[in-house]
């Protein structure tokens, strides 16, 4: 995917070899800003044959390893590299956990604390796979908030680490997430970013994601002002409902 403002989204999927000695398939994702290569790729790691933690590992030797290509264009050393390198770094005592922890807590500082986005999604066609894909992802990613169903509006508010978030939003619009209307598996191209922002004093902090059904807009609109958005929901998502 290329956007003039986004930068480039490449998904690779590739195999390296496992611990033992097995094929371990790797879908890398490299997210290029506009300056890249003069900065780094965000880069997001998915296999199944790999725990969480194995992949946050994963994620942080390629983000090093870039520090050495940076300002040469790197992807295709990138993928090299993890190719001939993946059983090593697998085989290494410190695998995530107890890292990962120091990862989203350093994140948070450098990106300046919390950050919020609310999404709007045009529809739902395979919901029940659909959700369950969002909860994942929202999981992976350590981000809190609220998946919202009211009437036809889809909401998904989003709190936690901005590198996270922008992370999510490109698994997003990249994975075939929903069916299209001949029941063929679809990206999803009908999203909407209705704000982003830094978490402030005023907004609650959300302890979990959940998914939440409301059956009346003054349901949705206790459940925002109580979250301290009220000015956010006057502003963004009224305009849905008219």
């Amino acid at each position: 995917q290329r956007g003039e403002t986004d930068g480039t989204v490449f998904r690779i999927l590739t195999k390296a070899e496992g611990l033992m000695g097995e094929d371990v398939p790797l879908e890398l994702l490299f997210h290029l800003p506009v300056n890249y290569p003069s900065c780094l790729p965000a880069i997001s790691v998915h296999s199944e044959h790999l725990t969480r933690a194995q992949s946050m590992t994963v994620k942080e030797k390629l983000l090093k390893q870039a520090e050495n290509l940076l300002s040469e264009p790197m992807v295709h050393e990138l993928v090299l590299w993890i190719q001939h390198n993946l059983r090593h770094v697998l085989n290494q005592p410190e695998t995530g956990s107890g890292r990962e922890k120091c990862t989203f807590a350093t994140g948070t500082t450098v990106d300046d604390g919390l950050w919020m986005t609310l999404l709007h999604l045009d529809h739902m066609r395979a919901k029940t796979k659909y959700v369950q894909t969002v909860e994942k992802w929202a999981s992976d990613l350590q981000l809190t908030g609220r998946l919202m169903f009211m009437g036809k509006i889809i909401l998904i508010l989003l709190q936690g680490d901005r590198s996270n978030i922008k992370e999510y939003l490109i698994l997003q619009k990249t994975s075939k997430v929903d069916v299209d209307s001949s029941g063929k598996k679809c990206k999803e191209k009908m999203i909407s970013v209705l704000f982003e922002t830094k978490v402030q004093t005023e907004h609650k902090r959300f302890l979990a994601f959940e998914v939440k059904e409301y059956s009346s807009l003054d349901e949705l609109q206790k459940e925002f002002e109580t979250a301290g958005l009220k000015k956010l929901f006057s502003e963004f998502v009224l305009g849905l409902v008219k």
